[in-house]
């Protein structure tokens, strides 16, 4: 049998933690620190024993709503991905989470679990007393050629890749201590949700807060895009670590899309991250319009156990309360 004990950070933990082929970017020191100060939340390493060794590990933090404990890998919000395990290969992901459920819900005392692991099945998922939603994501596999990439694209977005060079539209990558980067892409993030009467669900300190910790491990690619006279017309920010290159965030300004600088800025980072051995680009979500660069769809289960139901209403309660708010914020920044 498995068994998980929570461990303190230390040098040496995250060194092995670095050694598992199946290691991402969420699972690392600077992304738990951004997420822990983002979300006021406690980070959770715990390492997975089978008797007579450490066979894995697993990533989460803990938070308080309404008064309970409830551990995130991750939860819904954190505009954070797959979390969940490492484990050696021969361990199946079905007995480490069988194993997780009394680790959270006893050593631990939470009331409420929710967990999202790449390496997760529904097949994985099923009768231990789990709910779930299919979360799939559209990954774009690095290895072929550039060409080959390219191609792969749908005719249109091609089409609109070349449009964007012979409009002027201009790629730059973007340092992380530019103090400018941060408002430019947060202006522009307003201006998308404004065209669905919404407004952005965090704040701009969430992201001055990612790049401030994954800087300085140069784990992040910041691109903008400039238009003929110069001005910045589309931006997208994009982790990296390992094998994975991730999309967390992009956004441009309405009246400057037909410039087609958005699929300028996916392709510079496709190639980007080519060349530095990444094999996956990962959109972080399964959008239908995502489609057009050529992705294939995985699915990614999102399960969540609550100790009692009424935990499990609080959680769905406090995610329509969510929407409902920024419906509400939507309005009256309308009227201001």
């Amino acid at each position: 049998m498995l068994r998980l004990q929570r461990v303190e950070p230390t040098p040496a933990l995250w060194s092995d933690r670095a050694t598992y082929p199946d290691r991402l970017i969420f699972h690392t020191e600077p992304w738990l620190r951004f997420v822990a100060q983002s979300q006021r939340a406690e980070p959770v390493l715990a390492t997975i024993t089978d008797g007579t060794g450490t066979v894995g590990h697993f990533t989460g933090l803990l938070t308080k709503r309404y008064g309970l404990r409830i551990l995130g890998s991750p939860m819904a919000g954190w505009t954070t991905s797959y979390v969940g395990f490492n484990l050696e290969s021969s361990i199946p992901r079905r007995a480490a989470l069988e194993a997780l459920m009394p680790f959270a819900f006893g050593d631990l005392g939470a009331a409420h679990l929710e967990i999202r692991d790449r390496g997760l099945t529904e097949a994985d998922l099923e009768g231990l007393g789990l709910r779930w939603a299919a979360a799939p994501t559209a990954v774009i596999d690095l290895s072929p050629a550039e060409d080959d990439l390219f191609g792969a694209m749908a005719s249109a977005c091609r089409r609109n890749i070349r449009k964007a060079g012979k409009s002027g539209v201009v790629i730059e990558e973007a340092s992380g201590d530019d103090p400018t980067f941060a408002d430019e892409f947060y202006d522009q993030l307003r201006d998308v949700f404004a065209k669905q009467n919404l407004v952005p669900t965090y704040s701009i300190e969430r992201v001055r807060s990612l790049i401030r910790n994954l800087a300085p491990a140069g784990s992040i690619l910041l691109l903008r895009a400039r238009d003929g006279e110069g001005r910045c017309i589309a931006t997208a920010v994009l982790p990296w670590y390992h094998r994975t290159m991730y999309f967390w965030g992009g956004a441009s300004y309405r009246e400057h899309q037909h410039l087609r600088p958005n699929e300028a800025l996916i392709w510079h980072a496709l190639r980007w991250a080519k060349g530095r051995g990444v094999t996956e680009f990962d959109f972080v979500g399964g959008n239908s319009y995502k489609a057009k660069y050529g992705t294939t769809e995985v699915p990614v289960p999102w399960a969540r156990r609550s100790r009692s139901p009424m935990v499990a209403r609080l959680r769905d309660v406090a995610k329509e309360g969510f929407a409902l708010r920024q419906r509400a914020v939507a309005r009256l920044a309308r009227t201001r």
